[in-house]
């Protein structure tokens, strides 16, 4: 034991951590400022000069955690971004590719589709044409006449048969197809009235977003009210 490098012993060969660095300065200022920071707001002139000194150190800290952060991220930032630039043009080359592949079966499996509809359609219809046929001959055989009861069996038989073939056509689909929701605004205005009368809230919250974003640019904008005041910061 006495020939171990006592340096691998206590791990003293492990750099320190810049986080724990920076935060060791600024250590009495955060424990003050937990101080301050019960509920109560400052009185006097006296306690707001303390809490200005307290609000400079504790910029201080955000402002040395910030650079210490990006000091530590850069390098793993810098190759995040080699590495995705190298993966970058193969793979938008093979979205070129998927996308240019699905261009050119999509006129044909749009019209596949239709006449699988149609087929579909129709077969659905023969179905119910044979199940109101073998309903009539059901209701009209009369039950001691052997050959018109054959024919009310062969009926709902057929009937039956037509059903399956409807159900058959009901999964016969294209392949590599979906349904997607479109849409077209036809009218912007009576579009907006709608929202103002059915979705009063979402308007709003446009309304919010838009005010935030734009008071100062639009300071006179019918409904707004833009003002200066004095705030600490």
């Amino acid at each position: 034991m006495d020939d171990l490098n006592p340096r691998a012993v206590i791990g003293a060969n492990n750099p320190p951590d810049p986080l724990d660095e920076i935060c060791a300065q600024f250590e009495a200022a955060r424990e003050e400022a937990a101080n301050w920071l019960d509920g109560h707001p400052v009185e006097n002139e006296a306690q707001m000069k303390a809490v200005d000194v307290l609000r400079k150190q504790a910029r201080e800290w955000r402002m040395a955690l910030e650079a210490g952060q990006k000091s530590a991220t850069a390098p793993l930032y810098d190759a995040y971004k080699t590495e995705g630039a190298r993966w970058k043009p193969t793979i938008e080359d093979a979205q070129r590719i998927e996308k240019g592949l699905v261009a050119l079966v999509d006129g044909f499996k749009r019209k596949l589709a239709e006449e699988k509809a149609e087929a579909e359609r129709a077969a659905h219809a023969e179905a119910a044409r044979k199940m109101r046929e073998a309903e009539e001959a059901a209701r009209k055989a009369n039950a001691a006449d052997l050959e018109e009861q054959r024919a009310a069996a062969e009926a709902q038989r057929e009937a039956e048969e037509a059903q399956r073939r409807a159900a058959a056509a009901s999964k016969d689909t294209v392949k590599g197809m979906r349904n997607e929701t479109r849409y077209e605004i036809e009218d912007h205005r009576k579009l907006l009235n709608w929202i103002a009368v059915n979705r009063r809230d979402d308007l709003t919250v446009f309304i919010e977003d838009w005010a935030r974003k734009n008071h100062k640019t639009f300071q006179n904008a019918d409904g707004l009210r833009v003002w200066q005041e004095k705030a600490a910061f």
